[in-house]
């Protein structure tokens, strides 16, 4: 269905994200979670690409199989770094043949074989080339549903690390909604402050696109490091973090930590009507079906009156 369908008729999204594994005994597992995670009716789940499209065909498998052997519905990752405009057209024509509803439009990180990369000469320089390329194939009428992809981009609370100008990033954010995205899915966020202010300023500048809030459960001390790595710019709040110090490091605890702190930002972002609540899941189901138990979620109940 539709993204923009789907916002009609459901009043808070819930989602998950998963990333395909390089192995058939990650894929075997990953299933295994997918089953999980299926049983809580998400109104869809993403799949990632690596950098500069990497991942293209195991994106495009695992893409397959959730749509084939699942009741969920997939929605693709696509990037335009180091990818050239017919590639982007071949990967349209694929999940179109599919009936793959809707993408999210990324513009990407060259993968590190390339460090030198320039943005200059790929044909998409940034996710609104792509958003606008996506909207061009779309008025083809090539997909089965009749009205083309629905068009998600990133979105990032916490400020985009290539862009420290938080004015100019909200000027990209409005191109790639001007060319053609339905929704945006924002970068993970510790600190509900933070989102709740890049909503108010999105609508501030006249982006009034379904915005959904991404969380991701602190479940490790060294997971929590990565984070910081991956998404630059994030805070971790103190309170957090005082919490996380009194664990002395017991794995067990830090996680029941991460999942407390994520269950009351899902609690507080439900309060304050956020359109969708996205879970990156690191192709584990346990922190998420914890938070669902908590917040006593039924997604019939999210259904717009």
């Amino acid at each position: 269905m539709h993204m923009r369908d789907v916002f009609k008729r459901q009043k808070t999204t819930f989602s998950f994200e998963f990333f395909p594994p390089k192995s058939e005994k990650g894929a075997e597992s990953l299933f295994r979670t997918i089953a999980e995670l299926e049983k809580l009716e998400p109104t869809f789940v993403s799949v990632t690409s690596g950098a500069g499209g990497s991942t293209r065909a195991l994106t495009s498998e695992l893409v397959a199989r959730i749509r084939k052997e699942t009741t969920l519905s997939p929605m693709p990752h696509l990037t335009c770094v180091c990818q050239k405009a017919d590639e982007i057209e071949e990967i349209l024509e694929d999940y179109c043949s599919q009936g793959i509803g809707n993408i999210l439009a990324l513009r990407g990180d060259p993968p590190a074989g390339k460090p030198g990369h320039r943005h200059e000469d790929d044909d998409y320089r940034y996710a609104a080339q792509l958003v606008a390329a996506i909207k061009r194939f779309n008025e083809r009428g090539k997909h089965p549903n009749g009205k083309g992809f629905g068009i998600g981009v990133a979105g990032f609370p916490a400020g985009h690390p290539a862009t420290p100008n938080r004015l100019t990033e909200m000027d990209h954010l409005r191109a790639k909604v001007d060319a053609g995205a339905d929704f945006v899915i924002t970068q993970l966020f510790f600190d509900n402050h933070t989102f709740l202010d890049y909503r108010d300023r999105c609508r501030h500048v006249g982006i009034d696109v379904p915005i959904i809030a991404g969380i991701m459960p602190v479940t490790s001390l060294a997971g929590m490091r990565r984070m910081a790595e991956l998404a630059l710019g994030t805070t971790f709040p103190a309170k957090m973090l005082r919490a996380l110090d009194r664990t002395n490091g017991d794995d067990e605890a830090v996680r029941r930590v991460g999942v407390h702190w994520a269950t009351q930002q899902c609690a507080e972002l439900l309060d304050a009507g956020v359109d969708g609540i996205h879970f990156y899941t690191l192709n584990n189901s346990t922190a998420t079906r914890d938070i669902y138990a908590s917040l006593g979620v039924n997604t019939s109940s999210q259904l717009a009156s």
